[in-house]
């Protein structure tokens, strides 16, 4: 039986399960609104002290594979698979979050959650409504966090940027889009002016 988590709720992930290959499910959505759902594997500092584990969809699983993004399934908007026996020591904190893609506010958003399933069992769920939020364009949904051992909590906090400012808040480079140089204008080569159609030749009628 999957428990269910308010905001703010923390549990020790063995207290929830014995297994360390967990499945994170986001369900997330709101009519005419398209989301962008991230991983970010944050430092001792809560910074994103390497850009390879902030995963999301150009980048969809980090250098060892220990957090990889699934794409939407069985109900989820998006989904991943964390192994938590995988991340490297670096990586103290995993922050789950959406962001809006275009124009929006979180407060339009229906009922959503955050679900861990191991075992193909979901073992805990965090549920939430747009009433929780305002304007805010992105929320941070769920963390899950190294404190002496592997803990989950639900997050739930709305963050006033979209994903560019959310990931200058946990210390990223945003890439900058550079524009395709302009395709140069070919030099026109050598060639004489065009022939007129040359007339005829005579031929004397079909019999």
């Amino acid at each position: 039986m999957a428990r269910e988590f308010q905001r703010g709720h923390k549990a020790k992930i063995s207290d929830l399960t014995a297994g360390t290959d967990l499945y994170v499910g986001v369900q997330i959505a709101a009519p005419g609104l398209t989301f962008d759902i991230s991983c970010f594997g944050l430092d001792a500092n809560e910074q994103l002290s390497d850009d390879r584990y902030f995963i999301f969809f150009n980048q969809p699983k980090s250098p060892e594979e220990s957090i990889q993004l699934l794409g939407a399934q069985s109900g989820d908007t998006e989904s991943f698979r964390v192994t938590l026996d995988r991340i490297p020591a670096a990586v103290q904190k995993l922050s789950f979050t959406a962001t809006l893609d275009g124009a929006g506010q979180m407060s339009q958003i229906g009922p959503g959650y955050i679900r861990i399933v191991a075992g193909g069992e979901e073992v805990v769920r965090y549920s939430f409504t747009g009433s929780e939020f305002t304007t805010e364009r992105a929320v941070m949904l769920g963390d899950f966090y190294l404190k002496d051992v592997w803990r989950f909590a639900a997050v739930g906090q709305g963050f006033d940027g979209g994903l560019e400012a959310l990931l200058k808040n946990f210390g990223g480079e945003v890439a900058e889009e550079e524009a395709p140089p302009a395709p140069a204008a070919a030099t026109p080569g050598f060639a004489p002016p065009a022939q007129a159609a040359a007339p005829p030749a005579f031929g004397a009628p079909p019999a």
